[in-house]
């Protein structure tokens, strides 16, 4: 009788150990479908922060041509408009020397003819 409880203590162990196995080996399915989710989930997280940036750069890019358009534009109104108020003020020292230099010419002649003791 005690032989007959040792042998099914160890089938019935054996059967123990079975359902241990099959557990552990539900666990590693588990643990290795969670780790596939896992590792699905940041490839795709990746791909989407890289379009992101894809969209950002070229975003920026079309910001900075078009503002390089935008100045470039205007950097040619300020030369046309520089050139215009430097033609003015050129004309304006033209007028103003016209107007002094019969005085110039008067004051250097009276210092060069003016003799000196």
């Amino acid at each position: 009788m005690i032989k007959e409880r040792e042998m099914e203590s160890s089938r019935g162990g054996g059967g123990g150990i079975q359902q241990l196995l099959a557990a552990e080996q539900e666990a590693q399915h588990i643990v290795n479908a969670a780790r596939t989710a896992k590792m699905a989930r940041l490839k795709q997280a990746k791909e989407e922060a890289e379009k992101e940036i894809a969209e950002y750069k070229a975003k920026t890019e079309q910001d900075f041509q078009r503002k390089l358009e935008e100045t470039s534009g205007d950097s040619g109104a300020n030369v046309k408009r520089l050139e215009q108020e430097t033609d003015a003020k050129i004309e304006q020292l033209k007028n103003e020397a016209s107007r002094i230099s019969n005085d110039v010419v008067e004051m250097l002649l009276k210092h060069v003819t003016t003799v000196k003791n």
